[in-house]
């Protein structure tokens, strides 16, 4: 986006250079199989300041003394986590980039999580870009003067906080099945935390604990990577290891609870010109006349699971649950990135760190490149210039 890079950018591209970041970023840890854009995508100041504009705004609602109140609903009752604390350790944005009338880049809220991202894996993938590409010192892919050392360093308080590498835990279903592990391995890299699966893991008492070399060592943290929708049908599980809703003497680095309170259900709750017009759809008075420029969401799916774009009213009335849905206007993505043959659609995810008895802190981005109709590897399958990427900034 910021035109000077862009063309040096892609005069200098190669297939080699491109297949030599893979490589580089594999290294010896594993295989990635999920698609890494050919280039970063370099954001211009002005967006830049739009981005975090938009962010603080939805923060300013986060951190209001109602908001508990206000997404109580949004936990279903059957994955309501005992010992929630006073706010999430990770929040997310993701903000798809489009045009206003007069061809100004503007950012539009798509989707929002207080859960982590590829915290790991997005400074390193950075730095390869930088790398392989030769790209200038002056670009950098952290926000408000942050450096990597200092970034590190934020992760690991807020991930370790007080203890030892070995009393905190990176837990997920199966770990090693994860399509993220790339980034598990890279924050065991950054912090020497363990990575175990949730039927590592077994509870005596209140406590939990997993074996190392045939000792068995007490967790105090889970650094957690489960979603709960993926193992939905599946709490047999619990039996093999330990019911995670349970009160235990553990500490949740982030409460599985913040999941579903900063996620779809908090959007008509904000009123922004970066935030698309959202409605709770059992509490829509009336179905819009120009349904076309709409998008029906459920509010409990992961991944763009379950949701419907070209919107009829059948289909609205057809929804047996609405207090489970939300009608969006549509964001048209702007095709911004330019590739060798086309341009191509971008998405910006903030990623802020909010350690204990401080301020949120935007950190870094990751951003996805498109061709499809949505962002996401199942509508951008046999596309090149496409999949995840990083966004690099002017320092």
């Amino acid at each position: 986006m910021i035109e000077g890079y862009r063309k040096a950018f892609n005069e200098s591209f190669s297939v080699e250079k491109y297949e030599e970041l893979i490589l580089s970023l594999q290294k010896s840890l594993t295989t990635i199989p999920f698609r890494v854009a050919e280039t970063p995508v370099f954001i211009p100041t002005d967006l830049k300041d739009q981005l975090v504009a938009a962010g603080a705004e939805i923060i300013a609602l986060i951190r209001r003394p109602d908001f508990k109140s206000l997404s109580a609903a949004a936990i279903p009752a059957e994955w309501n986590v005992a010992g929630e604390n006073d706010h999430p350790h990770f929040l997310t944005f993701d903000f798809g980039i489009c045009k206003d009338e007069q061809g100004r880049l503007v950012p539009k809220l798509i989707e929002m999580q207080g859960f982590p991202s590829l915290y790991g894996f997005q400074p390193v993938l950075a730095k390869t870009y930088k790398e392989v590409f030769d790209l200038p010192d002056g670009l950098t892919p952290y926000f408000e003067g942050l450096k990597e050392d200092e970034y590190i360093a934020m992760l690991k308080k807020v991930i370790l906080g007080p203890y030892q590498p070995y009393e905190v835990a990176l837990m997920d279903i199966d770990a090693p099945a994860q399509k993220t592990l790339i980034d598990f391995l890279i924050t065991h890299e950054f912090l020497g935390i363990k990575i175990l699966s949730l039927t590592d893991i077994f509870k005596e008492g209140q406590n939990l604990y997993y074996y190392e070399q045939g000792q068995k060592i007490q967790l105090k943290r889970i650094y957690n990577r489960l979603i709960f929708d993926e193992i939905a049908g599946q709490t047999g599980l619990f039996s093999q290891s330990f019911d995670p809703r349970e009160a235990l003497n553990i500490e949740w680095i982030t409460h599985p609870n913040w999941f579903y309170r900063i996620s779809k259900y908090t959007m008509p709750f904000l009123k922004s010109n970066f935030i698309p017009e959202t409605w709770f759809l059992d509490q829509l008075k009336n179905i819009p006349a120009d349904l076309e420029n709409y998008v029906l969401k459920p509010l409990f799916s992961f991944a763009g699971m379950g949701v419907i774009i070209e919107v009829t009213a059948a289909d609205i009335k057809a929804i047996t649950d609405p207090q489970n849905w939300i009608l969006q206007r549509k964001v048209e993505y702007a095709p911004v990135v330019q590739a060798p043959d086309a341009r191509v659609k971008a998405e910006i995810r903030l990623m802020y760190l909010w350690a204990d008895g401080e301020d949120p802190k935007l950190c870094i981005s990751l951003v996805r490149l498109s061709r499809g109709k949505m962002i996401g590897v199942r509508y951008n399958k046999d596309f090149d210039w496409v999949g995840g990427t990083i966004g690099l900034m002017e320092q």
